[in-house]
């Protein structure tokens, strides 16, 4: 953004507050950063997801951590109050633009926002990594930013080319989610980057869209610290969970309200004549000796992706015959909606419920099972056998149908079983390839998926 182009808006004094999380008890504390939260066009702005359950980890007791952090990075934190119904919480973090820190060895620079970004994803994602056998570095790791609409373009890029991008050379799987799908946290004019990953690759695809985001700030930021004193919030704010506040901003500013019938009109009103969601389903057969890896301890990894991908799954104990085990994900989705939470669960299921088989070179290979209504089995065959094997070019994928005495105790007599084989890569290609048509049949929109479908990471792409 060009100097002509900046606003400078004058700071003005306001009180601050923040929230320790202890358990079920929250204490007010005022802290030592007690100036008002004015964001100016051109500063660096990052909005950071934290699970309500790791906020202490950020806060610390009376505040002691999240001081610390801003004394040590020059940066401006605030923590959005827990809100009602959602899992998280807002933290706000930003910095002039044109202010840096060393970071690494000392010889690279990045914004005192960046450096903040880091260290909190750090200490959110620490416990992570000590409840996990796995090597340090390796273990699964989530990380959530909001970004304006009017931002995303930065990351996504024409055709989605640039989150394509980063994805392949970062290996993390990046989702951008909208509408429907969004937390109630966020605002109506948000949308939600979701890079998940091991730890070191999220961190690395989190430097570069940091560093997108940092380059290409919004142009409606400034709106983050608009004044709210009497009639309507400016239209960006207004928030997914309706009600009176600012959800995820307004504790930042102070809390207001209104009498009933002080404004003429509800913050939030559902868009009308939307169209009717359907149930739309998976069922995954997993060997029986993986369903640990699904679950996690306690139910503690199961229980993440239900909150993360907002899709119902089910592992069926009831159905465990022989050496095998009944997967089903499912959700109420609309056809138009970019997003699928039931095919992001299965794609992240996918690694841990398939079976793995090392080849001579080195290379693992897996295995995945689906099971499928033999009424919707056309959609993945096609006119003597056109899309399947269209699909097997595309992805180089073994794709088969299996017959009925390859089925599995679990199925159901109306079932057929298709099975896909490939390194991690192309099972996920196939995967994509096959659930996605299952979708489109399930809302009768055959039509609307190419009998060409490219192979793309699974990334929805808003419009420009």
């Amino acid at each position: 953004m060009s100097p002509d182009h900046r606003d400078s808006h004058r700071k003005r004094s306001r009180p601050q507050s923040d929230y320790d999380d202890n358990g079920g008890n929250k204490r007010r504390y005022r802290g030592d950063d007690r100036d008002s939260l004015v964001i100016d066009r051109d500063d660096t702005v990052f909005r950071y997801l934290c699970p309500v359950k790791k906020i202490g980890s950020v806060i610390g007791r009376g505040g002691d951590i999240v001081k610390q952090l801003r004394t040590e990075t020059r940066s401006k934190i605030r923590i959005g109050e827990a809100i009602p119904g959602c899992d998280e919480r807002v933290i706000t973090i930003y910095s002039p633009s044109d202010e840096t820190n060393a970071f690494g060895d000392g010889e690279k620079v990045l914004s005192p926002a960046q450096d903040a970004l880091f260290r909190i994803h750090d200490r959110v994602v620490a416990d992570d990594a000590q409840s996990e056998d796995s090597p340090e570095g390796e273990h699964q790791v989530t990380a959530k930013l909001l970004v304006p609409s009017d931002q995303i373009g930065c990351i996504l890029g024409r055709g989605g080319q640039i989150v394509q991008n980063i994805r392949s050379e970062t290996g993390a799987q990046i989702r951008i989610i909208k509408d429907r799908n969004m937390p109630l946290c966020a605002l109506s004019s948000d949308e939600l980057i979701q890079i998940y990953g091991e730890m070191l690759i999220v961190k690395k695809a989190m430097h570069q869209i940091a560093s997108r985001l940092h380059e290409n700030p919004s142009r409606s930021q400034n709106l983050l610290s608009s004044t709210m004193s009497g009639g309507h919030p400016p239209a960006p704010l207004m928030s997914h969970a309706g009600g009176p506040r600012l959800v995820g901003i307004a504790p930042l500013m102070g809390s207001y309200g209104r009498d009933a019938g002080e404004w003429s009109r509800p913050l939030y009103q559902p868009p009308t004549n939307e169209p009717p969601a359907t149930e739309f389903y998976i069922r995954l057969v997993s060997p029986v000796e993986n369903i640990a890896s699904v679950i996690g301890k306690g139910g503690a990894l199961i229980n993440q992706l239900r909150q993360e991908t907002r899709a119902t799954i089910k592992v069926d104990s009831s159905r465990t015959e022989g050496n095998d085990c009944l997967i089903t994900i499912s959700a109420r989705e609309v056809f138009e909606d970019a997003y699928s939470p039931t095919i992001e669960a299965a794609m992240r299921l996918q690694p841990k419920c398939s079976d793995k088989v090392e080849r001579d070179s080195g290379l693992v290979s897996f295995t995945t099972r689906l099971l499928v209504p033999s009424s919707r089995i056309g959609c993945i065959l096609g006119k003597g056998g056109a899309i399947i094997t269209e699909m097997r070019r595309m992805t180089k994928a073994n794709i088969r149908v299996l017959g009925k005495e390859n089925l599995p105790k679990v199925a159901s007599d109306d079932d057929e079983m298709v099975q896909i084989s490939g390194e991690l890569d192309v099972a996920k290609d196939a995967l994509i390839q096959i659930t996605s048509r299952l979708r489109a049949n399930v809302f009768d929109r055959e039509s609307a998926v190419s009998a060409l479908m490219p192979v793309l990471p699974y990334v929805p792409v808003a419009p420009d």
